[in-house]
């Protein structure tokens, strides 16, 4: 009985495992604004010739940046299973708002992990290999990466190289963490993998560093300003792994800045904040989308311009679907 329940349990697991991260597969936008600041979107296929390694790229850059009106750059990292193409609510908000928003393609971690005629066992093995600390380390490094390589283009002069954030959604959350100056201590990871141009984070939905020390020690070297958004139902679980919502929250609390904000909605899923519709439930799903771009925009404007003012009404606006909001200092 006991052997017939424990496979019926890991057969559960892994049907879990598949649905969380089909979050990635959606490239579609599921919400769509009035757009103020007009954009265009370029895409890229670099290629970092010293790792050998491929680091396609999307940028949604504002027309309005010229030489003489250098606009802040976002630098986005998808969750696992996810692409350059995700996330587009995000970007065209805040190319809307006057950002550019570069969105990498972490192809050790991209929608690649599903294709094939592959079993479900394959592609947990997958699964599991790109969350290994090889992957996580060159995630970081596709970023450094991705910002050297456009400073050092033509579009260069139209962007303002002291005005770089990074942001991410679960997996890419915890990339923008490390590149903001987490450090885990453990065997074959690098203590710091900070870039130090990086002047302020956006962490969606950010798992603990898993198998890392308390997380005050991995999170206290996160001293930039950083906003930290989650919902109640933003649970993740997958074979061997399992992280409550209540973890976002602890996140937050050991990240060392200074001047840092959570907000937490009621309700939802972790991929809600994925292009995908319906997760979470489509009603919330639009609400919390339009939420976050606009707390992310307020976010921006607070750090770049020192312009409290949305970021203060924020919380009076959308407080029928937050469960909790909470500002540092």
């Amino acid at each position: 009985m006991t052997s017939t329940m424990n496979r019926r349990a890991f057969i559960a697991a892994l049907l879990t495992a598949a649905a969380w991260p089909l979050a990635g597969r959606a490239e579609e936008t599921a919400f769509d604004v009035p757009f103020g600041v007009p954009f265009d979107i370029l895409e890229f296929d670099w290629i970092d010739v010293a790792r050998q390694r491929s680091v396609p790229v999307r940028l949604y850059l504002p027309r309005g940046a010229t030489a003489q009106r250098p606009v802040p750059l976002v630098v986005f990292s998808h969750g696992i299973g996810g692409t350059r193409r995700g996330y587009s609510y995000l970007g065209k908000h805040w190319a809307s708002q006057g950002y550019a928003s570069l969105h990498l393609q972490h192809v050790g971690s991209d929608r690649y992990l599903w294709q094939g005629q592959s079993s479900l066992l394959e592609v947990i093995g997958r699964v599991r290999d790109a969350l290994k600390e090889a992957e996580a380390v060159a995630r970081t490094q596709d970023l450094r990466f991705a910002i050297d390589q456009l400073l050092a283009s033509d579009l260069a002069p139209r962007l303002d190289a002291d005005r770089i954030v990074a942001a991410g959604h679960s997996y890419g959350a915890n990339t923008t963490l490390l590149v903001a100056g987490a450090r885990v201590e453990r065997n074959r990871f690098p203590n710091d993998l900070g870039d130090a141009r990086i002047k302020a984070a956006i962490v969606i939905s950010a798992p603990p560093f898993f198998g890392a020390a308390a997380p005050q020690r991995v999170l206290s070297s996160v001293t930039v300003p950083s906003l930290h958004i989650t919902a109640t139902g933003d649970v993740i679980q997958i074979p061997g792994y399992f992280s409550d919502a209540a973890d976002r929250v602890t996140v937050f609390e050991a990240t060392g800045s200074r001047h840092k904000l959570l907000a937490v909605f009621e309700g939802g899923s972790h991929s809600m904040f994925t292009d995908r519709a319906s997760t979470g439930g489509a009603t919330l799903n639009r609400q919390v989308k339009a939420a976050t771009q606009d707390l992310s925009a307020a976010f921006l404007s607070s750090v770049f311009a020192g312009d409290d003012a949305a970021l203060k009404s924020w919380p009076h606006r959308f407080a029928g679907i937050l469960a909790q909001f909470s500002a540092a200092p």
